[in-house]
């Protein structure tokens, strides 16, 4: 079934937005995360002795600590079809087929949006590779619309690509309420023309969703003719703030490639869980940190989380 996110819907993020904090248990904190060496190889054989946990700058006493590769996973795939990615779209489509092929197990599920002048959900929750497949066959350039900023009798403006506005509704629509381990996968040359929320709200979206998102950028350079040089600076903060990355496609690095690298990451990780020192419930962000006790290893994991409010 194709659902059609609207402009008219995207209106209501507006309302939504104080409400949707997430309920996180301040008593609990869980945290997914994995490890390189300088080379950038996965390391995953490690334990929780190998690690030092920080809220707020103060340590904290890690009470469990596991190797999740077998934990269920949910995905949700964010394609930019925006006309700048026009020649693209049949590299992407044939690459997530793969990708779903073999990243999905009996008990993960993944859903498809695609997105440019508007956000469609393609494919809901599934885990049937012809149900994604069939909705990836769905993928067509969308070159931007002409729609209303409020309900009512207001003059329209031209949207072009909602990038933010996509992220926010697969991280508060569709991420919030799952559990196990949670993933946005966006293919997109990081240009943003015409959301309705900012950043930072699509990435608070995204902390309280605990979601990670891995950002590949994909960029048509014959599409702007040189007179624009889109920056995969937007990107760069959606991933590395949630614990994800940003993979850039080139010649040396093709899609199939880096579909590869992110299966292997989402079945390489660590998760560990401590109790928090601070046990007021204002809502409030906490800054993360996990440090390796060893120098030649870096930890990718968020950067913080939402406490509980009352």
């Amino acid at each position: 079934m194709l659902v059609a996110l609207s402009a008219a819907g995207l209106t209501l993020l507006a309302q939504v937005q104080e409400d949707s904090v997430i309920k996180v248990d301040v008593d609990l904190v869980n945290v997914l995360f994995s490890v390189r060496d300088k080379k950038g190889t996965l390391i995953p054989a490690l334990t929780k002795d190998d690690f030092q946990v920080f809220e707020d700058g103060k340590e904290q006493k890690i009470s469990s600590f596991t190797r999740e590769s077998d934990l269920p996973l949910t995905i949700g795939l964010l394609v930019d079809v925006s006309r700048s990615q026009e020649a693209l779209i049949e590299v992407e489509r044939r690459a997530a087929a793969q990708f779903f092929e073999r990243v999905l197990r009996p008990k993960d599920m993944a859903f498809l949006i695609s997105f440019g002048g508007e956000a469609e959900l393609l494919q809901d929750y599934t885990n049937s590779q012809s149900l994604l497949s069939g909705a990836l066959r769905q993928l067509k350039v969308d070159g931007g619309v002409y729609s209303p900023i409020n309900s009512g009798p207001i003059p329209s403006q031209p949207r072009g690509t909602i990038l933010f506005d996509t992220v926010y509704l697969a991280a508060d629509e569709k991420l919030k309420g799952e559990v196990g381990r949670k993933a946005i996968v966006v293919i997109t040359d990081g240009v943003d023309m015409g959301s309705r929320v900012k950043l930072r709200e699509a990435l608070d979206a995204a902390h309280r969703a605990d979601a990670i998102i891995y950002s590949v950028y994909y960029v048509d350079w014959r599409a702007y003719g040189g007179m624009f040089n889109p920056s995969d600076g937007d990107l760069r903060k959606l991933s590395e703030e949630t614990g994800g990355r940003v993979y850039k496609v080139d010649r040396r690095y093709s899609l199939e490639m880096i579909f590869d690298e992110i299966q292997k990451e989402m079945r390489s990780q660590y998760a560990l869980a401590y109790s928090s020192s601070n046990p007021s419930k204002d809502g409030g962000f906490r800054k993360l940190e996990i440090k390796p006790r060893a120098k030649d290893l870096k930890v990718q994991a968020r950067k913080g989380y939402f406490a509980a409010k009352q």
